[in-house]
């Protein structure tokens, strides 16, 4: 098997033609014949015994070809588009046969190729690297989640209804002295300060007592969603059936030990410091990244095949169907229930997928314009990082990950290292 010509056929499809020699092709009619002799019935010969020779005699030298040539042709093409030195792009193939026989196969085969980028600048690009600092108030305010997670409801007994407190009421509205579909409740809880309420509503509730009846006087906003009710006001008559207020635990040194594996307060809150400053260098790099992505991108200029940008929206879906799977969800339910078609959900991806086909194809150029190149150190000690994480057996790992597709990708990452040694950053 082998590569006989390739031609550019258009920006990015060319048109490789592939000779399989009469040898393998004979192999692979052999293997043809074997899995369908069970087919043919013969005269004079049980079903699935009838000689090649005979069949082909029959039925015409042409009745395996078919099937040989399917069998053939997958690994062909991959041989002939590695030794092509062109990089494919799943798309649409248009497959030709020039010749058959017992010659062997002549084949051709238009591919989608990745395109040849020209890119901006890369070294010295601008970005900013600021890291906010943490405060006091941003330490108060974690010890403050901490506080929550412990707190407890209880019920109260001795003093009328504050905000923040959670209550427990029956209620009927009333527009024009008349009740309204959905203004009714019994045993209904709210939490005064959510706003969960018409406007005005739950701040009439503060100094009410458990038991006590009374009625709230509130207008329907102008843009409420019942059309019936929009700019209404209205009445609704309201028991208290229960009084609940959160206590929070006292923050301590005994806090601390209940929610920590530290002993003291300060040593929690250095430490929620800590993890918090580390925290906003990951996401003061994060941004600096983005800003140099970003720029990479808009200087690559060239003809990029569609499909590369359809395949990198195929990957995003597939992600996303993952992780709804992994909730016990399902792609077509998750459209139904957002009434989003498949077309609008797919093109809520393209904008990033566009981008990362970019860098990609920038971060590859610059690979090639710097000789990048991967030691067998690095990609050994790569593929030691996978095995570590998946617990598996490093082999493993090599037959997962293919070695060429690893070195890429680390070729990739040395590229976009390059680029931020020697970024212009300021904070």
């Amino acid at each position: 098997m082998g590569l006989k010509n390739v031609s550019k056929i258009d920006t990015n499809r060319v048109e490789l033609e592939v000779e399989v020699g009469a040898e393998p092709f004979e192999e692979a009619v052999k293997r043809a014949y074997k899995r369908n002799v069970g087919r043919f019935t013969i005269p004079g010969f049980r079903k699935g015994k009838a000689p090649r020779q005979l069949i082909e005699k029959m039925y015409g030298p042409e009745i395996f070809y078919e099937d040989a040539i399917d069998d053939v042709y997958p690994s062909a093409l991959s041989e002939a588009i590695e030794e092509s030195g062109y990089e494919y792009v799943e798309d649409k193939i248009d497959f030709d046969i020039v010749s058959v026989g017992k010659e062997g196969l002549i084949f051709k085969a238009a591919i989608t190729v990745k395109p040849e980028v020209e890119i901006g600048s890369y070294k010295g690009l601008k970005a900013e690297k600021k890291i906010k600092p943490v405060t006091d108030e941003d330490v108060d305010a974690e010890i403050k989640k901490l506080q929550q997670r412990g707190s407890r409801l209880l019920t109260v007994e001795d003093r009328p209804v504050e905000n923040d407190d959670i209550v427990n009421l029956d209620f009927e509205g009333f527009v024009d002295g008349q009740p309204f579909e959905g203004g009714k409740a019994e045993g209904f809880t709210l939490k005064i300060g959510s706003n969960h309420f018409i406007p005005g509503f739950e701040e009439q509730l503060i100094g009410k007592n458990k038991g006590e009846e009374f009625e709230v006087n509130v207008t329907f906003p102008d843009d409420y969603h019942e059309d019936s009710l929009k700019g209404k006001p209205a009445v609704f008559k309201c028991k208290i059936n229960e009084i609940r207020m959160t206590e929070l635990p006292e923050v301590n040194d005994e806090f601390a030990k209940d929610v920590s594996e530290f002993d003291t307060l300060e040593e929690l809150k250095a430490d929620i410091r800590a993890k918090l400053e580390h925290q906003r260098e990951h996401e003061a790099e994060d941004a600096f990244e983005t800003q140099l992505l970003d720029q990479l991108a808009e200087g690559v200029k060239g003809e990029i095949p569609q499909a590369m940008f359809e395949n990198r929206i195929d990957e995003s879906v597939r992600g996303f169907e993952q992780r709804l799977r992994a909730q016990g969800l399902n792609l077509e339910s998750y459209l139904d229930y957002t009434g989003t078609d498949m077309e609008s959900f797919r093109n809520s991806f393209r904008e990033q997928a566009e981008k990362q086909v970019k860098v990609r194809l920038a971060l590859e150029k610059i690979v090639k314009l710097e000789s990048i190149d991967v030691s067998g150190e690095e990609l050994e000690a790569e593929y030691s990082k996978y095995a570590e994480l998946y617990k598996t057996d490093v082999e493993k790992v090599k037959m997962m990950i293919f070695e060429k597709e690893l070195s890429k990708d680390l070729a990739v990452n040395k590229a976009f290292e390059l680029i931020k040694e020697n970024a212009k950053v300021s904070a």
